[in-house]
């Protein structure tokens, strides 16, 4: 079964009912990790939570598949080079989601690498909102994992 979620603009970012908001410093330049966000197909190597991912409507649709199942539908509100990269879940079948936006932002840091902020901003049923909250501890250990293996995807060239 399929749900639609509310369609919500960039600026959930900042006004979800939940925001978890995570930050990273990795070495690879703004310029890869941003080709690595826009490789919509190559998710699944770096971000290991990602089973399957492509990219559809030239780009600017993306459907995803989670190990476990979960599924989104979703559109790509800002690809922005070297700095950002947002997408807004439009289906799928999680139960319980009303909206839900995601958001990295990419600046330079200091010693060449890259600043990643991540912002998953979700609203949904009391239940869920809950489970969230309570899921921060693993969905920051998602993050870090994630930015850790797109930072040697990127050395490796």
């Amino acid at each position: 079964m399929t749900h639609r979620l509310r369609s919500v603009g960039l600026e959930y970012a900042e006004t979800a009912p939940v925001r978890l908001v995570f930050v990273a410093e990795i070495s690879a330049a703004p310029e890869a990790v941003f080709e690595a966000f826009a490789d919509v197909e190559g998710w699944p190597r770096w971000y290991r939570q990602v089973k399957r991912a492509r990219a559809t409507d030239g780009g600017k649709r993306r459907e995803i598949r989670l190990v476990g199942g979960t599924r989104f539908r979703e559109t790509v509100m800002a690809s922005d080079p070297h700095e950002r990269y947002a997408y807004r879940v439009d289906e799928t079948n999680a139960p319980g989601l009303r909206a839900l936006l995601e958001e990295w932002t990419l600046r330079p840091s200091g010693g060449g690498g890259t600043v990643v902020r991540y912002v998953f901003a979700v609203d949904g049923t009391v239940l869920l909102r809950g489970a969230v909250r309570a899921l921060r501890p693993g969905l920051r250990r998602a993050f870090h994992q994630a930015v850790r293996n797109l930072d040697r995807m990127v050395a490796a060239g």
